[in-house]
């Protein structure tokens, strides 16, 4: 398979999720504790919010940034940050306008810069520098972003599938000038969706997660999100590329993954590593059985990679 054939292939498996109604599809519930596990959620500080985030906190000791993808809310986190807070000190970010939340700062463009600053002014404040950061989807590029113009702030960068630019998925000759005519016609149209059911709402849960039950908790959640804010994210998420600014990001990447039947390990890594080729320090880790929620799709294993990673 040539390299423009991969690169379609990723697309026509992950991009119609995103590029349609992502506002819903992204979304995602309370994950159900186990039974032995009191919800994270018990036991959250009170809430702070800024212009373009809010943040709780849960456990004691080293700190662990949790940064949701487009859409999801912090939630998307509660297993893992229920066994993360027994050893550190969980910072679980929400993009307001999210999870049900008031948007905010962010019905006007601008968001993912918003959240960047935001995210620098809280580390600041609290003497958080050299955080663990974990970021999911547009999370791992607002990570990469948080260690591109803030180094110090980052101690090290876990990315669950995410990309330095998603507009890769348009094939190996895009660039962002090609992209933008298509990502304002998308964008427009997820904005014109707000507060009007989706129809196609189990299509992309069932291409964003595998398992039933990953999908039943994704559907749960969409029409938290607002699709004004989306959009809006969803747009600067792809005029945003930062594959040349890979080589000067010196913060230490994990790279999870996910392979399946659709998406076979021989497809899917020469594509996320290509992506990741010119960053000097990276870990590739990939997850069998899972799609693009792989917390929800493979929670044991997202776990042990997590817990590796913090330490």
């Amino acid at each position: 398979m040539t390299p423009a054939s991969k690169a379609r292939f990723i697309a026509a498996i992950a991009f119609p999720a995103l590029a349609f109604n992502v506002a819903q599809a992204h979304a995602a519930p309370h994950a159900v504790p186990q039974a032995a596990r009191m919800p994270v959620s018990a036991i959250y500080s009170a809430e702070v919010r800024m212009p373009h985030i809010s943040v709780v906190t849960a456990g004691k000791g080293s700190p662990v940034i949790l940064i949701p993808g487009l859409s999801s809310p912090r939630a998307v986190w509660e297993d893992a940050a229920a066994k993360l807070a027994a050893n550190h000190r969980v910072y679980l970010v929400q993009v307001n306008g999210f999870g049900g939340d008031d948007p905010g700062a962010n019905l006007a463009p601008g968001i993912l810069p918003g959240v960047v600053a935001d995210l620098d002014a809280y580390i600041a404040k609290n003497k958080l520098q050299g955080a663990a950061v974990v970021g999911h989807s547009m999370g791992g590029l607002l990570g990469l972003m948080l260690a591109k113009a803030h180094p110090a702030d980052v101690g090290k960068l876990m990315i669950v599938d995410s990309l330095p630019w998603y507009g890769i998925l348009f094939g190996p000759t895009a660039t962002v000038a090609m992209v933008e005519p298509q990502a304002k016609a998308m964008r427009d149209g997820m904005a014109a969706s707000y507060g009007k059911p989706n129809p196609q709402a189990q299509m992309i849960a069932s291409k964003l997660a595998l398992k039933p039950d990953s999908q039943a908790k994704l559907l749960a959640w969409m029409d938290k999100a607002d699709a004004r804010v989306s959009a809006e994210a969803m747009y600067e998420d792809l005029m945003t590329d930062l594959r040349g600014d890979m080589a000067g990001i010196a913060t230490p990447i994990t790279m999870l993954f996910p392979t399946s039947a659709a998406l076979p390990k021989a497809v899917a890594e020469p594509i996320y590593h290509g992506a990741y080729k010119d960053a000097p320090h990276v870990t590739f880790i990939d997850v069998e059985d899972s799609a693009h929620f792989i917390m929800l799709d493979q929670p044991a294993a997202f776990e042990a990679a997590l817990m590796a990673f913090v330490g």
